[in-house]
């Protein structure tokens, strides 16, 4: 799990300060996007996947049963994260935060943090990162494997177009991650868990090979600006 810093541009103490938060998030992080649309899939019984909630949406899930949050975010000095950190504090809900890239191969010190978190966090929790499609996805794969022991070709079922996710782009680095798993580590009889603590496992040549289309780049990077 990551550290956090005090969020110091945004003070939410304050009636101008609220303002001041609200009018960037609202704008800056795109959240008119979100105010009826909220991508949140429950993926078993003790788990949900959104998009970033609004405060009234942390509220909607917790009257639900919600008892954690999952921020794979970061951006601690941002204004979605102060005005989530007051919400879950004002709610009563425990906030995790846990950041992740939704192009980067995921290193092993965050594959084996994904399998601890999922094993001692509060449940039923929600689990967010920006649009709730890639970030929220690769977890969502880790998530399904570790904790409901689904096998990695079925818990990649997590990385599809109904929750947005689209693997034409940058973002199928993430995709290309457990397809590398199938090709090399299941034949040589490897658990994911295994190969991943192996030498085979290197996160930076995976990259380094991965080449996503140029339609997808521009669908996710320029028109949906994804983060």
């Amino acid at each position: 799990m990551s550290g956090e810093t005090v969020p110091n541009r945004f003070d939410v103490t304050t009636a101008r300060g609220r303002l001041k938060t609200y009018a960037d998030y609202l704008w800056n992080d795109h959240a008119y996007l979100r105010l009826g649309f909220q991508n949140a899939h429950w993926i078993s019984e003790e788990l949900v996947r959104a998009n970033q909630p609004w405060p009234h949406q942390l509220a909607h899930w917790k009257r639900h049963g919600i008892k954690t949050v999952i921020n794979l975010r970061g951006g601690f000095d941002a204004s979605f994260y102060a005005l989530e950190k007051a919400a879950c504090a004002r709610l009563g809900l425990e906030l995790v935060n846990f950041t992740v890239a939704s192009r980067e191969v995921p290193s092993r010190q965050q594959v084996l943090g994904a399998q601890q978190l999922f094993g001692s966090i509060a449940y039923p929790a929600l689990m967010h990162c920006k649009s709730g499609a890639d970030r929220a996805g690769v977890m969502s794969v880790l998530y399904m494997h570790f904790r409901q022991g689904k096998t990695i070709r079925e818990a990649m079922e997590q990385l599809g177009l109904r929750y947005l996710h689209v693997k034409q782009g940058l973002t199928g680095v993430l995709d290309y991650t457990f397809e590398r798993y199938l090709a090399e580590g299941e034949p040589a009889g490897l658990s994911f868990l295994e190969w991943v603590k192996s030498p085979a496992y290197d996160p930076v040549g995976m990259k380094a090979t991965f080449r996503g289309q140029l339609w997808g780049k521009v669908l996710t990077d320029r028109l949906l600006r994804r983060e």
